[in-house]
């Protein structure tokens, strides 16, 4: 259930500290006690920055990931982690990513390491906060395969992918998680030229066994690599198909793109809650909390406060820390301005 009103959440990622970038270059020079160390307090180092700005809602910071998911490939059997970079130099983009060779069967004996970073997230939170876990979905995890001849396309690698994060999910609501976040930016990226119906039927079926068993939501962005979008950034292409997605809660792209395409949160809200991006993670413009306080009276034009929910645009993992820490506490201080003015 969503405790308040307006509340503040985030996305999931976080950047790293200075130090676990410096630590992470020199794995070797630790024991594996110290690797958990390593771990343990960059997780208590976001969480003090969200605590501190005051944040409803609590992840990890996605802080012993790989990026926000190519982690997850160490925990698959059947690929070759060989992906060799069709392009190495010049200006950073997606091609500078190569994808891994299917060898076999798509399996994950040992999950994908989401319920551990739960449970090391639950271990480390303040008691009573509400904590979310962030899992990639099917779709998204295939763009970093290719081909072969048992899994002809990208929709095939997710057919043999979704069981795997479906199982994951499932194993998260066993172990107590109670707000999950299945990451599909693949999804809203690609809508412009697949079928957004199967996109969601792919989706609902992804998420089935947590239905109603705990807080869903998912996140529509247009691709935040190196602070660059990936995709024509429209939310038309999306809706209506994507009014039919089972979660609680669709969190909206809206700061970096002039609140274009707002009204769209009013047809969610008759739904269920929207969380919109108040907050820019591709610039290091600083929002003050009066410029969060307009753009909350904004949405609340098109949607009631009871189904409104702030944080931003996207995951922070591309914002340097200084800035990410501010831009989280004037999120906090602007959203509280509004509830003071609407008493809630």
């Amino acid at each position: 259930m969503k405790e308040r009103p307006l509340r503040t959440t985030v996305i999931g990622s976080y950047p790293c500290p200075g130090w676990l970038e410096f630590a992470c270059a020199h794995l070797g020079d630790f024991g594996p006690d110290d690797r958990a160390e390593l771990q343990d307090d960059a997780v208590i180092a976001a969480l003090y920055d969200q605590t501190a700005a005051g944040l409803d809602v609590l992840t990890d910071g996605e802080q012993t990931r790989l990026d926000f998911n190519l982690s997850f490939y160490g925990f698959l059997q059947g690929i070759a982690l060989e992906a060799v970079p069709p392009r190495r130099f010049g200006p950073p983009a997606h091609d500078q990513r190569g994808k891994h060779a299917v060898t076999g069967e798509l399996r994950a004996p040992r999950g994908l390491g989401v319920v551990e970073e739960y449970e090391r997230l639950r271990r480390l939170a303040p008691a009573g906060a509400v904590l979310k876990a962030s899992v990639p979905g099917p779709y998204t995890l295939s763009g970093r395969l290719a081909p072969n001849d048992r899994y002809k396309d990208r929709w095939a690698l997710t057919e043999g992918l979704l069981p795997i994060v479906r199982t994951e999910i499932e194993s998260l609501v066993k172990a107590g998680c109670r707000e999950i976040c299945v990451d599909e930016p693949s999804m809203s990226c690609y809508a412009h030229r697949e079928d957004p119906k199967r996109f969601v039927e792919t989706f609902n079926r992804t998420v089935e066994p947590a239905v109603g068993k705990t807080r869903l939501c998912t996140h529509l962005c247009f691709g935040n690599y190196k602070a660059r979008a990936v995709a024509p950034r429209r939310y038309a292409p999306m809706f209506p198909a994507f009014l039919e997605v089972k979660v609680d809660e669709i969190h909206l792209e809206m700061a970096s793109r002039e609140f274009a395409e707002i009204e769209i949160i009013a047809e969610i809200a008759k739904r269920r809650d929207v969380a919109v991006g108040v907050i820019d993670v591709k610039n290091y413009y600083v929002e003050t909390p009066e410029v969060v306080a307009d753009r909350v009276r904004l949405c609340l034009k098109h949607a009631p406060a009871d189904r409104l929910a702030f944080s931003t645009d996207c995951g922070l993992s591309q914002t340097a820390r200084w800035a990410a820490k501010q831009k989280l506490a004037n999120l906090v201080a602007g959203v509280k301005v509004v509830r003071k003015e609407l008493g809630v």
